[in-house]
């Protein structure tokens, strides 16, 4: 058992950590690590911005806290006005909350409510993607389409579909990019009709799908698909960005990519770089005109001023440094090195966009198989990527939520070059040393 009361989410022992720095970490003993997964891809604008403490300091000294019920401060004006800054023209309308579970779960909500003023009152399901994450709670968990974090609730998960993945490296539908059809979108159309549209309030979609699958972005034309059947049939299109937004994927926003606007926008991660716990559900004016009453939901915290002033100075800090243009720029680079990792037998796939990349391993290149879920592969390369400094994110379950694994590797986006060059360098030296001792050839 542990010698700490706190009850953990992962190890027994937990490694203490003394700072941060840019994209280092480091423990009392001086042991240095560079964050090489911006923490779970929430630390954007790296560790121990004087800014962000400045802010917080600043408005604790001023008001910690207010119902957002009855009152309003100036830090939820700011960061509220600076995020629709940043939001596609005709989205500037924020809902804050305190991450992305309860981003997402805001937006469905939002949805729901949305169709029951129009006097719609059977729409209430939401369509989502298999091998998608959309948050831990219970409403979350029943859009996302992760196998693993589904299993132990399926009894206490609300009954909504789910359609076959945008996953051009193992399409679901056999096809290559040069015979693609988009069988994936138009997969939307078909689960909307069997369900009847006037059952179906939303489609919730990652734009480069993160935890699940290891950074894999939709194919081009995609998302403009989803967005012709979704007016087709009424349904609202929610895009969680809760990784995606705000400059990883080297655009405002990672739907940005493909010139589409989603009706709703969940948000979070990236929007206070993990100085405090804030999200967001960003409304159109087509969702927010058809409020005649107020939103019927909330949190204690929602609107919290604090995490607001945080949210408000990391985004200053993002504009300030030009942090989503240098994504973009630096993103080319950083994929341009680890193309070389493809000389690794255990790398089947390398994707991505901007400061954001997934890893793929399989066991045999030409046939994608991947390794025995017992092996736990994506395990011993984090392993042994932390024993050389390096802290990337693990993922398993890939192929089918049960085999496949992947690693994603997103630092900080103010990482230079240099540094760059270093963390592939370490992903060479660990994955190089997994395979020996697995004596993978």
């Amino acid at each position: 058992m542990s010698d700490s009361h706190v009850f953990s989410r992962g190890a027994v022992h937990l490694h203490k950590m003394d700072r941060g720095e840019g994209i280092y970490l480091y423990t009392k003993d001086g042991t240095r690590y560079i964050d090489g997964s911006s923490g779970p891809i929430c630390v954007n604008i790296g560790h121990g911005v004087k800014e962000v403490t400045e802010a917080v300091h600043k408005q604790m000294k001023q008001v910690s806290y207010v119902h957002s019920s009855h009152f309003i401060t100036e830090s939820v004006l700011d960061c509220a006005e600076k995020i629709a800054g940043l939001a596609p023209e005709g989205l500037g309308h924020v809902f804050f909350c305190s991450g992305g579970s309860e981003a997402t779960e805001s937006a469905a909500k939002m949805a729901r409510q949305y169709y029951l003023l129009k006097g719609e009152s059977t729409r209430s399901k939401i369509i989502a993607r298999w091998q998608s994450y959309h948050g831990n709670t219970l409403g979350a968990l029943s859009m996302s389409g992760n196998i693993a974090r589904r299993r132990r609730y399926v009894p206490m998960l609300l009954d909504f579909p789910h359609i076959p993945p945008a996953y051009c490296y193992r399409c679901w539908f056999g096809k290559t990019c040069d015979t693609c059809d988009l069988e994936c979108a138009k997969a939307l159309d078909t689960q909307i009709k069997a369900t009847g549209p006037e059952y179906v309030s939303a489609f919730i979609a990652e734009p480069v799908v993160g935890a699940t699958l290891g950074t894999v972005p939709a194919a081009p034309g995609y998302f403009q698909l989803i967005r012709e059947i979704c007016d087709t049939h009424d349904v609202l299109f929610i895009a969680d960005e809760v990784m995606t937004g705000l400059g990883r994927t080297g655009k405002n926003w990672g739907l940005d990519h493909w010139d589409t606007e989603p009706d709703i926008i969940a948000t979070a991660k990236g929007l206070a770089g993990g100085y405090l716990p804030l999200g967001a559900a960003i409304a159109s004016d087509k969702v927010y005109e058809g409020f005649g009453e107020p939103f019927a939901h909330g949190h204690t915290y929602g609107s919290h001023p604090v995490a607001c002033a945080a949210g408000a100075a990391t985004l200053d800090y993002v504009i300030k440094h030009g942090l989503i243009e240098r994504s973009a720029v630096n993103g080319e680079y950083f994929h341009k090195k680890l193309s070389d990792l493809n000389d690794h037998p255990s790398v089947g796939d390398i994707r991505g966009m901007g400061v954001f990349a997934g890893i793929e391993f399989v066991e045999n290149k030409e046939t994608k198989k991947p390794f025995p879920s017992d092996l736990r592969f994506n395990r011993r390369v984090v392993d042994h990527c932390f024993n050389n400094g390096l802290l990337v994110y693990p993922g398993s379950g890939t192929v089918d939520g049960v085999n496949g694994d992947h690693i994603q590797v997103a630092p900080p986006l103010v990482i230079e070059r240099s540094e760059i060059d270093e963390v592939v360098a370490l992903l060479d030296k660990s994955i190089g040393e997994v395979e020996k001792e697995l004596g993978v050839k």
